[in-house]
């Protein structure tokens, strides 16, 4: 595919939009890839750096090995997406403690959209895809409400959090921020990013590097072969998040100590979060109408 500088600056904007929603526990930097059209794109990429693509950079020939893994499109989304990140890691959590309410209506909004639009691409509805969407919204409620845990800060256990996470990162509607929450890392995670703490970050990006090259496969293949059954998981996945970015909450530990988010009837900002909702809903619309244009 023959792209222009523009076009490769509009793939880092939608890295930063990737990237700010990684940050969000629950929302999903897979979801952001679908609705601005990227989404098989990217999975083949992560699929190209194999066996094939090492031998060619280890042997020197670094013009084709950069062709090989689609280097111009890889870097300028893993550019966006560093900035939003490391950019926005301070901003995020202090809207995400000062307004949360709001934070999360706008999402709320975003996720809801995102589903009705992945779910527009199903071409063909049986007892399979069914089957798939209430297995994946089931799955995906499940992981919402289970309790956080608090877990080892063993390199070992962030090398495995890192193949974890990132397996959910690139899943629409399964947000490896929450289940770095479910893990117990999330904030130790934020604040090596907040610190620039290049140990930590270098074990964990291991981790990530290793779970997102293998699991990519797999969903390569089942896009593939699977297409309609897979659409319907991961918009059942979706559908299923929503539980999580349900703006109003309230929170209480458990047995253990540990804080338990339960949802509840609105009761505070209600008219700014429909509005935020609104404008969460017309930004996917907004984007999806120009994907589908160009």
């Amino acid at each position: 595919m023959k792209r222009k500088l523009k076009d490769y600056m509009l793939i880092t904007l939608k890295g930063m939009g990737m990237g700010a929603a990684d940050v969000v526990p629950g929302v999903s930097g897979g979801t952001i890839a679908f609705i601005v059209g990227i989404y098989d794109e990217l999975i083949e990429t992560i699929k190209s750096i194999n066996a094939e693509s090492l031998r060619l950079f280890f042997t020197g020939k670094w013009s084709r090995f950069w062709k090989h893994i689609n280097g111009n499109f890889l870097f300028s989304l893993l550019l966006g997406i560093g900035i939003s990140i490391f950019s926005l890691a301070k901003v995020i959590t202090w809207l995400l403690a000062d307004y949360p309410i709001l934070v999360w209506a706008f999402f709320l909004g975003l996720v809801a959209a995102s589903t009705w639009f992945v779910g527009k691409d199903i071409k063909e509805w049986n007892w399979k895809t069914v089957t798939g969407f209430i297995a994946g919204a089931i799955v995906a409620y499940y992981i919402t409400v289970a309790t956080p845990t608090e877990t080892s800060t063993h390199p070992l256990f962030i090398f495995l959090c890192g193949a974890i996470a990132i397996c959910a990162m690139i899943l629409p509607g399964i947000s490896g921020s929450f289940i770095l929450v479910l893990l117990g890392k999330y904030f130790y995670i934020m604040e090596a990013v907040k610190t620039f703490d290049l140990a930590t970050l270098a074990i964990f990006g291991t981790g990530a590097v290793i779970g997102i090259t293998s699991f990519s496969r797999l969903l390569s293949y089942a896009l593939k072969h699977f297409r309609n059954i897979t659409l319907a998981v991961l918009t059942g996945f979706m559908l299923g998040s929503l539980n999580k970015v349900w703006p109003w909450k309230e929170i209480m530990d458990n047995a253990h100590g540990m804080p338990i988010e339960t949802n509840i009837l609105p009761n505070a900002h209600v008219p700014e979060a429909v509005a935020l909702m609104i404008v969460g809903f017309l930004l996917v619309y907004v984007l999806e109408k120009l994907s589908a244009k160009k």
